[in-house]
């Protein structure tokens, strides 16, 4: 299958599949392990842009910059465009070469504030922001955002438009609306009204969880580039299986035992070294059941291993699970 390069600004991306932002998902460990499997962008986890509370251990975790890539891609939110703008100059300063806005988010704590998808239902308090962003920075700025408030209030046509208007460099959408959450099948008509109706790059979101699927997502929508989110949460290697889209005649490994185990092993050394100990457990134990889900007859691994309380514990119990001789080993299908 053939797809354009996907550019962002001066940036042409090796990929045209790139990571989501989740909040407490995608930290610098888990965005390095997906950039090695072939992640054409990594974007930091949302992050507030009160500057205030850039000194909690939240967010100097979540602005621990990917300066190793390029682009280097920071996702910020609020609902205040002169903020939001000193934000992303302060991010730009911190070595941020995109400035990415967060208008996707459903989460309750952040809609409430006025913040994420709320904001979609202010077209000019958007206008505004869009607008304050890029007139505060030189380096590009993108917009996630979902199709609109409810079902009955569909308007990312409308937000497209007036964010390419604005000097948005790529628009990210995911196919829902903030009341749909993440309920439902994603609405990939919608995002190709938006492809239509708008020349800026267009990247689709939700629901892309095989390669089968992303081509079919590509198909619907004609977008520029896929986002993956919860496709890739214990499963980073599906940047690699998307790869083979675009060069289906380069050999490339099929993922065996022995690999995923020294995926999981690199990870939680990883999340040990970043956070400490302490954290690095805690935040490791989600990320081992979800690569529990690519593992069959993993039961009894799983209840063990998301209760230890150390991380030599958390190494032991996983080499221990790889190292049996007993045949029960073997990939979920």
């Amino acid at each position: 299958m053939l797809i354009p390069p996907l550019k962002i600004g001066p940036y042409t991306l090796d990929s045209p599949f790139v990571l989501a932002p989740m909040a407490g998902v995608t930290d610098a460990p888990f965005r390095r392990i997906c950039r090695r499997f072939g992640a054409g962008m990594t974007t930091s986890e949302m992050t507030t842009a009160d500057t205030s509370l850039w000194q909690t251990p939240k967010s100097r975790f979540r602005l621990d910059l990917d300066l190793d890539a390029t682009p280097v891609a920071v996702q910020i939110a609020g609902s205040d465009p002169d903020q939001l703008a000193s934000a992303a100059v302060a991010c730009v300063q911190r070595g941020a070469q995109i400035i990415d806005i967060n208008m996707g988010c459903p989460a309750k704590k952040v809609c409430k504030k006025l913040a994420g998808s709320a904001l979609l239902q202010d077209e000019k308090l958007v206008a505004s922001i869009l607008q304050s962003v890029v007139e505060a920075v030189t380096v590009p700025v993108t917009l996630k955002i979902r199709t609109g408030w409810d079902p009955d209030h569909r308007n990312a046509v409308n937000i497209a438009r007036i964010a390419e208007d604005s000097g948005i460099q790529s628009l990210a959408v995911h196919g829902r609306t903030r009341a749909c959450r993440y309920k439902g099948e994603a609405e990939f008509e919608t995002i190709a009204r938006v492809k239509d109706a708008i020349h800026i790059p267009v990247i689709a979101n939700g629901d892309i969880t095989t390669p089968e699927k992303s081509l079919e997502v590509m198909r619907l929508t004609n977008c520029d580039g896929l986002m993956i989110g919860r496709g890739a949460q214990g499963r980073p290697w599906i940047f690699r299986e998307l790869g083979r889209l675009l060069n289906t005649h380069q050999e490339q490994p099929q993922l065996d035992k022995k690999e995923l185990r020294d995926i999981m092993l690199d990870h939680l050394r990883e999340l040990h070294r970043f956070y400490g100990e302490l954290t690095g457990v805690r935040v490791a134990r989600k990320h081992l059941t979800w690569y529990c889900n690519s593992l069959a007859n993993a039961d009894e691994f799983r209840h063990q291993v998301v209760r230890a309380d150390s991380a030599s514990e958390q190494i032991s119990l996983t080499k221990q699970y790889f190292d049996r001789e007993d045949g029960g080993i073997s990939l979920a299908a």
